[in-house]
């Protein structure tokens, strides 16, 4: 190493290799356009890249060029992209390579000012920033961050419901129905009615409308596309309710949702004179991604030094639905005159690394099908000048459909020939196969799952269905309903009547883990009888407090209350030791002494408060062997489809403790109040929402099962072998938001109305076939009742290659994408937490699971059960030499 480092400092002098000779480091070879990209620093930047250019790479490269070859400071760079896996990629990578800097010429590079994140993430940092963007003035408290289920939970919340409606007009009993009639399907269901609002408060929000001045334009509008003004109106008005439920009770702290986040750090941004001179160079990754308020921001950010670099691929633009407006990165040139008064620089990174040449050619000439142009005749709604060109070219057939056929047929065709390519070592994991579906909703999606498991191949597949359907969540919440009871649900009709069968289902199959382990059936009997003994003391206690007519709200004193507590007829040996307690004692007299005494009912709550909640109930129950089993066949490298599903869970469960109940109090118990929220109010409303709250999760993809996926969350990932599993859509028209919001935007609307789902489906299909690497499959299929988006029927035609006599043998083998510990991991502990346990390291890292107070006791006794395991296999081993 000491070789060559002098090698490097011979070649420049000072110990700082060049760019170039970090790449060959690197192993980087950039082609003539990313070496172009990289190198650019003064005036901004227009990079066009289609999928598997390196565009990421190139990202990362150019800010190393920044900071490393032109000296600006990492915290004169804001960097920007729109997930949080996204985010965390460029995080690490940034730091692998500024840390092979560091390796060479000992200079360390400081990150923690550098403004890099997704936009939600940046924008709430701006709102805390005082010495950026508040010098001198006061910055009052930065607000809650509501993410999409915390903004769920908090419209449906009866209060902010009823003040929300009555802001409109609205009776509460009726205003559900009402909501519901304006996006076209009337329903007394007040879940849907807050999800149809979730939907139009957020374009509202994120088209910066103020809900005033649009009422006031209704008024002197005369053509709203057929849309009944009194409805906008309505919407409007309900708006206005919402926006002012978000202040808690009229105090500084305030509540915020993803999408008003923005809009609050771009008045900061307005507010402050210097905004544009607090970063030198701004770049956003995903920037097809992007919607109105967001553009808005990086504009104001660049417009003080020009700086700004947009990477993105219209073709990729999948988040209309979240207010995502294509036209951003289309018209980026544009754009770039109206708010900086100059022209970017346009470089095309169009070499995809990633797919076969036949791969390339299919998802070219699918985007060629439709027709591009505008209806003025200036220009095209698609940057259509990308010329992408597949760096491997083998000339081989890398695109193939199935048989033309019924679909059961097509499917089992399918899975067959899935089966061929594993079984003769193109993959070396079945997750390398990816199943891609517009949604996982459908009948299709059923069908190959099916056919997949008829030839002995499981599916990973965790929201085809309602994830709390998944067999593992049936299992722990089936044991947690036997644990706090059954709930008082008194629903009725449609989902209600649902989720009452599911309580039923998790309740027989919490009844069955028991029987087949009498040991798990004797800890869920402890576990009640612990709560039972928190709720008698608890009663106990509140006799006491009653025969002495107590304030519950007086302070608690301890000359005349504690004896009294402690000697109550009936309190357990626990509740007796938590009252005396000298611990107790001492904390109580020291917040008296500062002004600010416990009350009597903190200190009875205190001492029949549960030393544990579900989360914890969850990580001891890890421990049993129907859930050990689980875990140990991932770590064999077997099935880690369970392990995945319970990492899932124990972030449902954290989010409750979080945000519902953090510690469990016997006044809970009271009258069934935790088991009512728990289940019947935050699991039913998971079991409404479906797979909404994380429709484009970033879930892990478990060695052993076949990924399924829908588009949206395959974005950005690549797999060896792709299936596009259902290549039908219907062109049913703009979703009812667009409608209702393309009257009062305060921008050229864009795309057409009549064209948007068109283009919107266009580009959800290309983003299927762009996925993969070595084979793309097709299905096809025919017969009554079925149907393919028609640029398929086009390129689909009698000579195109199918399954049937398609030569296996002429598909590239995929090789294991082995999860070695990043190079960052260097300035991190978490190389030590890898050797200290790799199972701990598998679950905690990979699978995403949230750690408790619990989880050092559930890894205890996976390790002392290992110890027991090798100790009485050598005592077997012994006694076999002995008879021998």
């Amino acid at each position: 190493m000491s070789t060559l480092r002098d090698h490097l400092r011979t070649i420049t002098g000072d110990g700082l290799p060049t760019i170039e000779e970090l790449w060959r480091l690197a192993g980087f070879t950039p082609n003539p356009q990313q070496k172009a990209a990289i190198r650019h620093v003064d005036g901004p930047l227009y990079l066009t890249a289609g999928p598997g250019s390196g565009k990421t790479r190139v990202l990362l490269w150019r800010t190393v060029n920044l900071i490393v070859y032109h000296q600006v400071a990492p915290e004169d760079i804001f960097l920007s992209t729109f997930t949080e896996k996204a985010a965390k990629q460029l995080q690490e990578g940034l730091r692998s390579l500024l840390g092979m800097v560091t390796n060479y010429t000992g200079q360390s590079f400081d990150l923690s000012g550098m403004y890099i994140g997704t936009v939600h993430s940046l924008c709430q940092r701006m709102l805390t920033d005082r010495r950026r963007f508040f010098p001198d003035r006061h910055r009052h408290r930065a607000p809650t961050l509501l993410d999409e289920l915390g903004q769920y939970f908090h419209l449906a919340d009866l209060r902010n419901w009823e003040a929300i409606v009555r802001t409109a007009g609205l009776d509460p009993e009726d205003a559900a129905t009402t909501i519901t009639n304006i996006f076209g399907r009337a329903s007394q269901s007040r879940h849907r009615a807050v999800v149809n609002l979730m939907a139009i408060f957020n374009r509202f929000s994120e088209e910066m409308i103020d809900p005033l001045a649009a009422r006031r334009k209704l008024q002197e509008a005369q053509d709203l596309n057929g849309l009944d003004p009194s409805n906008l109106d309505l919407l409007l008005k309900l708006y206005e309710g919402y926006l002012t439920t978000l202040h808690r009770d009229g105090s500084n702290v305030q509540l915020t949702d993803f999408s008003l986040i923005q809009g609050e750090a771009y008045q900061i941004l307005c507010a402050f004179p210097g905004a544009g001179q607090v970063f030198k160079h701004i770049i956003v990754d995903e920037y097809q991604d992007t919607n109105t308020i967001q553009e808005r921001i990086f504009f104001k950010l660049a417009e003080g030094s020009g700086n700004i670099c947009v990477v993105g691929d219209d073709d990729q633009a999948l988040y209309r639905f979240r207010g995502a407006t294509v036209e951003n990165f289309v018209q980026f040139p544009e754009r770039c005159q109206h708010y900086l008064g100059r022209t970017p620089r346009r470089i095309s990174l169009a070499i995809n690394y990633r797919s076969r040449e036949d791969i390339v050619d299919f998802y070219t000439r699918f985007m060629d099908q439709c027709d591009w142009r505008r209806e003025d005749g200036r220009g095209h709604y698609r940057v259509t000048d990308k010329d992408i060109q597949a760096h491997r070219r083998d000339g081989g057939v890398a695109v193939v459909a199935s048989t033309a056929g019924k679909p059961e047929d097509a499917c089992a065709e399918i899975a067959q020939f899935v089966r061929r390519l594993i079984d003769a070592g193109k993959v070396q994991n079945p997750n390398q196969i990816a199943f891609l579906f517009p949604s996982l909703k459908s009948v299709q999606v059923q069908r190959m799952k099916a056919a997949l498991e008829d030839v002995g191949l499981q599916v990973y597949a965790p929201r085809a269905g309602r994830f709390l359907d998944v067999p593992e969540a049936m299992d722990v919440f089936g044991l947690l309903l036997h644990i706090f009871g059954r709930p008082a649900f008194r629903g009725m009709g449609g989902d209600a009547d649902d989720f009452r069968g599911w309580l039923n289902t998790i309740e027989s199959r919490g009844e069955v883990l028991m029987r087949r382990d009498p040991r798990l059936k004797q800890f869920v009997a402890d576990m009640k009888k612990e709560l039972t003994r928190a709720l008698d003391d608890y009663r106990v206690l509140g006799d006491v407090v009653a025969r002495n007519r107590w304030d519950l709200q007086q302070p608690y004193d301890i000359p005349t209350m504690k004896r009294k507590l402690v000697e109550a007829p009936g309190l357990s040996q626990t509740g007796r030791r938590l009252i005396s307690s000298a611990y107790l004692d001492r904390i109580v007299r020291k917040r008296a002494d500062e002004g600010h005494p416990f009350t009597l009912q903190y200190v009875i709550r205190r001492a029949t408060s549960i030393d544990w909640n579900v989360l914890d109930i969850f990580y001891r129950l890890m421990g049993f062997e129907h859930f050990k089993a689980m875990f140990d066949q991932a770590e064999r490298n077997g099935d880690e489809g369970p392990v995945a599903n319970l990492g899932m869970i124990t972030q449902y469960l954290q989010r409750f403790v979080d945000e519902r109940v953090p510690i469990l109090t016997a006044n809970l118990l009271e009258g069934g109040t935790f088991r009512n929220i728990l289940f019947a109010s935050y699991l039913f409303a998971l079991y409404r929402l479906g797979e909404t709250e994380l429709e484009d999760a970033e879930d892990p993809f478990p060695r052993g099962r076949i990924p399924f996926l829908t588009v949206h969350q395959s974005k950005g990932l690549e797999f060896p072998v792709v299936v596009l599993g259902n290549p039908a859509r219907q062109n049913r028209g703009p979703q009812t938001v667009e409608r209702l919001v393309r009257p009062l935007l305060n921008r050229e609307p864009g795309e057409p109305l009549d064209r948007l789902t068109e283009f919107d489906i266009m580009r959800m299909f290309y983003v299927a076939l762009s996925r993969a690497k070595n084979l793309l499959v097709i299905a096809h299929f025919r017969g009554r009742g079925q149907s393919m988006w028609a640029p398929f029927q086009d390129l689909l035609d009698s000579k195109f290659p199918r399954i049937p006599g398609f030569p296996v043998h002429t598909v590239p083998a995929a090789t294991v994408q082995h999860e070695d510990l990043p190079r960052v991991y260097s300035f991190t502990a978490d190389f030590l937490f890898y050797k200290k346990c790799p199972r701990q390291y598998m679950i905690f890292r990979k699978f995403g699971f949230v750690p408790s107070r619990a989880q050092t006791m559930f890894f205890g006794s996976l390790v002392h059960r290992t110890l027991e395991d090798l100790h009485h296999e050598l005592i077997r081993r012994r006694q076999t030499m002995g008879d021998r």
